[in-house]
């Protein structure tokens, strides 16, 4: 028709699908101009151009199609600018936390990357100097099995991403002593996650010392055979371990569904016995 562009022709000229033009009318933010009674066939005046450009452009910059319906019932240079200034503080808050996404997921190769090499010393146990970290804190409850375990850990994400807590994407576990000592090393009594040092409840530093280290490859219920290595180790060079047990999962569920690549860091903090 003269003058009039069909769903097809205004879909090309303004590289938008037809699915998106025929759902934007029925929810009423843009509709045809005129539409054939005889076939229902849509058709759109060019002076409805504008119209479609400034309800992509507000699309891109990430107004909801809620929003841009409000928005165009009846705007101003003011009310624009007003829409404009909430956008921009919502588009500054966004890329604050795609920085922090960024920098998680570079923590993340990093470790995958070390973790080839780890892969040759797993059976190594070593005493190092352990880092000053904060852990995010979520009690386990009983009977502390590992689905119960994997809840904990599941509802530290979850309420990190509520709380917006910057949180790294590794988790981990606390078994106590006690337990290790009576063989029950899969009962852990809190699952966490490590996270930057920040103001909220449940948030424990761990400080900087003398700790001892291995590894435990392979699937969890397995990790005895660590923590048998590594007390053998604290008797035979005379270690008292001061500590309950922390395990920082290097690689897994995250990283890998094949659980013989699963690697566990396990550390016990130490002091000497004589």
């Amino acid at each position: 028709m003269k003058n009039l562009f069909s769903v097809g022709e205004l879909s090309n000229l303004q590289n938008i699908s037809r699915q998106t033009l025929i759902f934007y009318d029925k929810i009423g933010l843009f509709r045809p101009a005129y539409v054939d009674p005889q076939n229902g066939y849509r058709y759109y005046s060019a002076a409805q151009l504008d119209s479609l450009d400034t309800i992509c452009i507000m699309k891109k910059i990430g107004f909801s199609l809620d929003e841009i319906k409000t928005y165009l019932k009846e705007y101003t240079l003011d009310t624009s600018l007003v829409a404009l200034r909430r956008q921009l503080t919502i588009i500054e808050r966004q890329i604050q936390d795609l920085q922090v996404i960024k920098s998680r997921v570079e923590h993340r190769c990093l470790q995958l990357e070390q973790s080839a090499s780890i892969r040759d010393k797993i059976a190594d146990v070593s005493v190092q100097t352990a880092k000053q970290q904060t852990i995010l804190l979520q009690e386990v409850a009983a009977p502390y099995t590992l689905e119960m375990v994997s809840v904990a850990t599941k509802q530290c994400f979850v309420r990190s991403f509520r709380e917006r807590l910057p949180v790294f994407f590794q988790s981990g576990a606390i078994v106590p002593l006690s337990r290790i000592r009576q063989g029950q090393y899969t009962l852990a009594s809190h699952a966490f996650l490590p996270i930057e040092n920040c103001p909220a409840a449940g948030v424990v530093e761990l400080p900087a010392g003398p700790c001892v280290v291995t590894y435990h490859t392979g699937d969890y219920p397995s990790i005895g055979i660590a923590y048998e290595r590594i007390l053998a180790y604290c008797r035979e060079h005379q270690l008292r371990i001061i500590s309950d047990s922390y395990e920082f999962a290097l690689t897994d569920y995250l990283s890998t569904g094949d659980e013989t690549e699963y690697i566990t860091k396990i550390l016990f903090y130490v002091e000497d016995a004589q």
